[in-house]
């Protein structure tokens, strides 16, 4: 059977799975960072230690661990778990097919300094879960390290039955941009649709179903340090994201005892064991080391209110810090509704190089920044250095608009950042190419120089 957020038992059939619809019940802790926690049942989270001898209700206490014993406290990630049976009850894995998904090291293809754009992914084949319908545009960095990012898509059209997936190699920011996705986590249950994020931290399992019947979205794969809230300097103590609005679930687990598929990735392949029982069976947690998801429209966005565009830093909703303090391994940034009143300035994003790569994709409506061709489901990637900016139309029109007030409304659009070029992985750059002409839309560019 499940327990599920809404606190009853939903009774499960062999090979039947209950799906909780948007909106049932499902309930959240706010915060982020917090020391969350949570009981499905009553008593089952012991008071006053972690490992009790006897665990509450005859469960197994187990640590998930999300980084070093010994990192600093601000730095800590780890949880509790009470379980009905211990991860280490399972048979051993074997490497299973990965499909589309690629992982370090990037060598499919060399880096390319050329500006590129992808049209959304072709439909799948009936029957794709969220685990085969990862594709994996490129990344960088080194796995093995724990430095660097990937940048993946997802297609799926039917719900995962019986197949848990867990990632040891990052954490997973799922980033939907149509329909909903369920999220079956150790930790409970989360859902996001369209406008919101989805945080699935390091080593944590969890089942995609598809309330809507298919999915299609944005992961950035982060191997990097876990990603944060960025730090505020002058803005002061407010702005951005707040920790509040991040919604952790309350425990939810499942009693079922029947063959399920287990896949892991690790080092980059895909790893798969079949347990005699569902591993999301967390009764009672506590912790930081947790799933979030987040409402990307309750982004407060700070911009100018003088003149000039300001740098697109000032939307970062979540960082990835590196060794070097302000340079991040990721970054996701949000270009949310918001308004434009900058005086004798151009208020599209301006024409730049960047030493930072840049993968940007649309969730919904137009990016003020190009006027055709960039579409929801695609994306484009303008690796470090190389030049980009408004299209001409673009410029033109914002040349010559009157500087009234004026709400950007209609588009929500996001940045994965990263300090390394981002190297493309051979499908990326053959079945799915990018898209010809890209280059054109800076074409017409007039010279307007006068002396």
């Amino acid at each position: 059977m499940i327990v599920g957020t809404d606190g009853r038992e939903h009774a499960m059939g062999s090979g039947q799975r209950t799906t909780v619809a948007a909106g049932d019940g499902i309930r959240y802790s706010t915060g982020f960072g917090n020391e969350h926690s949570s009981e499905a049942v009553p008593g089952a989270l012991p008071i006053g230690r972690n490992s009790p001898q006897r665990a509450p209700l005859g469960l197994y206490a187990e640590q998930l661990s999300g980084s070093a014993f010994t990192e600093p406290r601000d730095t800590s990630r780890r949880s509790w778990l009470y379980r009905i049976r211990p991860s280490a009850a399972h048979p051993p894995y074997t490497r299973i097919s990965q499909g589309a998904l690629r992982g370090t090291p990037f060598d499919e293809t060399v880096p390319d300094p050329n500006r590129l754009r992808w049209d959304p992914l072709p439909e799948p084949p009936a029957g794709t879960d969220f685990v085969a319908g990862l594709w994996t545009l490129g990344g960088n960095g080194d796995i093995r390290q724990r430095s660097g990012m990937a940048v993946h898509l997802y297609h799926a059209n039917a719900s995962m039955r019986d197949r848990v997936f867990g990632n040891a190699d990052g954490e997973l920011l799922i980033v939907p941009e149509r329909g909903t996705v369920l999220l079956r986590t150790e930790f409970g249950v989360l859902e996001a649709g369209p406008g919101h994020i989805a945080l699935i931290p390091r080593g944590v399992r969890f089942r995609v179903e598809l309330p809507d019947g298919a999915a299609r979205g944005y992961v950035c794969e982060n191997y990097g340090r876990p990603f944060v809230l960025p730090e505020l300097g002058p803005i002061g103590a407010n702005g951005l994201a707040a920790a509040r609005d991040f919604e952790a679930p309350v425990a939810a687990y499942e009693d079922v005892e029947r063959p399920v598929e287990v896949i892991t990735k690790f080092c980059g392949h895909l790893w798969a064991a079949v347990h005699d029982h569902s591993p999301l069976d967390v009764v009672a947690w506590h912790g930081s080391h947790v799933p979030y998801r987040y409402d990307l429209r309750r982004f407060n966005v700070i911009g100018s209110i003088s003149y000039d565009h300001p740098d697109p830093s000032i939307f970062t909703v979540l960082t990835s810090p590196s060794d070097t303090p302000g340079l991040a391994n990721a970054d996701f940034v949000v270009f949310a509704p918001r308004w434009l009143v900058g005086e004798d300035t151009f208020r599209p994003p301006y024409f730049h190089r960047n030493v930072m790569s840049e993968y940007m994709g649309l969730i919904e409506g137009a990016y003020d920044a190009k006027a055709e061709g960039f579409v929801p489901g695609g994306g484009s990637l303008h690796n470090m250095m190389s030049a980009h900016g408004p299209d001409r139309e673009t410029f033109e029109r914002a040349s010559a608009a009157e500087l009234v007030p004026a709400k950007v409304a209609d588009g929500l659009a996001f940045m994965f950042e990263t300090r390394w070029p981002v190297t493309l992985s051979a499908a990326a750059v053959g079945e799915h190419r990018p898209q010809h002409g890209y280059d054109n839309v800076w074409e017409g560019l007039q010279r307007h120089f006068t002396a």
